[in-house]
């Protein structure tokens, strides 16, 4: 009796889809080296200190034995956790300050921000926009709608006034904030966003997000596209999925 043939498309969709996802998602150690490269190619002083902090910690922890007669080994044993996490948490925040650099004055830098909050967040990205390439995306928090603009000031005051008036609609007495991103004076550095959004204050509790999420699905979710011609070799930045956090 003749064997029924397997099915090689099939398999061969199986092995393209997991090698696919083992390519797309490289380990915790081969992300943590990526870093590492970008930080000393933007900081090289970074992990030396990093490095340094660890070593002076731990020989303080054993200077500390010494001196004092508990054991060497054991305060070794506590010095070095502690010692790690130190020098980690400069190394960290050395990597935060290279991101922020980099995404400093770039299109779309504040919705990479946006994207990575904590915490009970929704972001729309791209609600609005102008032809010269300024975005606002809209927020959903405890605070309520925050509206953020990225792009010339002076262009953006219009279209973030359109759009709260859009949002009042539906909105009602929530708190509606604009935050417009940028270095000039009124605006938030990106390397702040993050932190200006935590403290704006908490307004709603969570039955009050959803139900403010629930009515601003009546507006129309499409982009209000600029009248004219869009410049050349420029397209329209297309931000991710909203998701909520």
């Amino acid at each position: 009796m003749a064997k029924k043939p397997k099915d090689t498309n099939t398999s061969q969709a199986a092995a393209g889809k997991g090698g696919s996802e083992e390519q797309k998602r490289p380990g915790r150690f081969k992300q943590l080296g990526m870093v590492a490269k970008v930080v000393h190619k933007q900081s090289p002083k970074s992990i030396p200190i990093a490095v340094g902090i660890f070593l002076g910690l731990v020989a303080l922890s054993v200077v500390g034995g010494l001196v004092t007669g508990g054991g060497w080994l054991y305060w070794l044993s506590l010095g070095i956790p502690i010692a790690f996490l130190a020098g980690f948490i400069f190394f960290t925040r050395s990597a935060q300050k290279i991101q922020y650099k980099m995404l400093d004055g770039q299109l779309g830098a504040g919705m990479a921000v946006l994207d990575n909050m904590r915490g009970d967040w929704s972001t729309e990205p791209g609600v609005a926009a102008t032809r010269q390439m300024d975005v606002v995306h809209r927020v959903v928090g405890r605070p309520g709608v925050v509206l953020v603009g990225e792009g010339d000031p002076s262009r953006l005051r219009k279209i973030v006034a359109a759009e709260k008036k859009r949002v009042s609609r539906v909105a009602y007495e929530m708190p509606i904030y604009d935050v417009m991103v940028g270095n000039g004076e009124g605006q938030v550095p990106i390397s702040d966003l993050q932190k200006h959004m935590m403290k704006l204050p908490r307004n709603l509790d969570k039955a009050k997000v959803a139900e403010l999420r629930y009515r601003l699905k009546a507006l129309p979710s499409a982009v209000q596209m600029p009248k004219g011609p869009m410049p050349k070799g420029v397209k329209m930045p297309k931000g991710p999925k909203p998701q909520t956090r």
